[in-house]
């Protein structure tokens, strides 16, 4: 698996070589030059880079020329309202006051499936966050050639750490054992197994080696970028929303209910643009899009279905909280069809009904308090949420 020091290994260059960019004032290019001795000779090489005014027409989701660093004009308005929307959603744990779960998870009124189903879902999304960032920062940025949908993975990034910091914040207040929430990602089969389908697909993004602009690299990327949005964020999060979210509107557990409302409300947004990036890679690159390939993402998204029902059985044992496994079951697959219909693949599962429509009322939360308008005293035990 690639790992982080694989990414910071500086590019050799041979000794006595300088790179420098240099800027050609008569003529409407940019050299970039490599100058240096060789066998005491001065040499260079010079690649020249059309330079001038971006227009929007230049601009592209991947394989594109046009500067990056250059954010307007917009072509894809949509990406910089998303990140507009993002930043006025900002939250931060601290925020959210975990007096009444510390009260209760030490009384004796929560139930060991409770408990267990608290626990695992902290194991699981501790280091699922973790592999999110990982995969925007060290994959998905690099292969992005557009500035404004690289202004929200910036942002997106930096909420992945938030809820990474989230769940710490929920272990620490509950006082659980670190390593046996941290090493669930290791220890627990039906979260190892959700994590081993989705590494291979990170590794894609994340090899320093990959690259676009071939039919199938391309191809590769769109079928990584669908995992990630659909399966991973879109998918493969929604058991532990829904259980812990039941637990909030139980009146148990509020404070990491808000927290999770909050996430919920993030990742939301993280799906939605991936489903927009998703959908303009197929606009402007029809050839991607074959049935074969279709075919093959409907399989995908059938495994991981197969793989949530799987974690939903390990976390409910029994049923708790008034859900059961089987309504897991139904719900899932009405996922499953609402992403396939979003990125424009058939249907898995017709029929599939919801079986949590009050899902919905949690994306739609409305943040009560703005941090910057708070003391700090108040900002660290505020913005409580009611779970009336």
């Amino acid at each position: 698996m690639l790992t982080f020091e694989d990414n910071i290994k500086p590019t050799p260059m041979p000794s006595g070589m300088l790179r420098t960019t240099v800027f050609d004032v008569d003529s409407d290019t940019v050299t970039n030059r490599q100058t240096g001795l060789v066998n005491d000779e001065p040499s260079e090489v010079i690649a020249p880079v059309k330079a001038g005014r971006i227009r929007v027409e230049d601009k592209r989701i991947i394989n594109c020329n046009a500067d990056v660093n250059q954010l307007v004009p917009f072509k894809y308005k949509w990406a910089w309202e998303k990140y507009l929307a993002a930043c006025a959603n900002h939250w931060m744990p601290q925020e959210v006051n975990m007096t009444a779960d510390i009260a209760l998870w030490k009384s004796d009124k929560l139930s060991n499936d409770e408990r267990l189903l608290v626990k695992r879902n902290l194991g699981f999304f501790t280091t699922a966050d973790s592999l999110a960032a990982n995969n925007i920062v060290l994959g998905t940025y690099r292969h992005i050639s557009n500035p404004e949908c690289r202004q929200y993975l910036l942002r997106q990034a930096f909420e992945e750490a938030i809820h990474t910091h989230a769940y710490q914040y929920i272990v620490e207040s509950l006082g659980l054992d670190e390593g046996e929430i941290f090493n669930m990602y290791h220890e627990v089969p039906s979260i190892r197994a959700k994590d081993e389908f989705l590494l291979p697909f990170i590794d894609t993004l994340t090899n320093p080696a990959f690259k676009t602009g071939t039919d199938e690299t391309d191809r590769q990327l769109l079928r990584s970028l669908i995992v990630f949005a659909c399966i991973m964020e879109g998918l493969f999060f929604y058991v532990g929303f829904v259980q812990i979210l039941a637990l909030g509107r139980q009146n148990k557990m509020t404070g990491a209910a808000e927290q999770y409302q909050y996430i919920l409300r993030d990742e939301s947004m993280h799906l939605n643009f991936g489903v927009d990036v998703i959908n303009q890679i197929k606009l402007e690159n029809p050839h991607l899009w074959t049935g074969e390939f279709r075919e093959e993402v409907r399989s995908l998204i059938q495994k991981g279905v197969e793989l949530e029902y799987a974690y939903a059985e390990d976390t409910m044992p029994r049923g708790v909280l008034g859900l059961n496994a089987t309504m897991f079951k139904e719900y899932l697959r009405f996922i499953a069809n609402r992403r396939c219909q979003q990125i424009g693949v058939d249907a898995l599962y017709p029929g599939a009904n919801n079986p949590f429509p009050w899902m919905a009322e949690m994306i739609d939360l409305k943040k009560e308090k703005n941090f910057f308008e708070t003391r700090v005293t108040e900002y660290q035990t505020g913005g409580a949420l009611s779970w009336d």
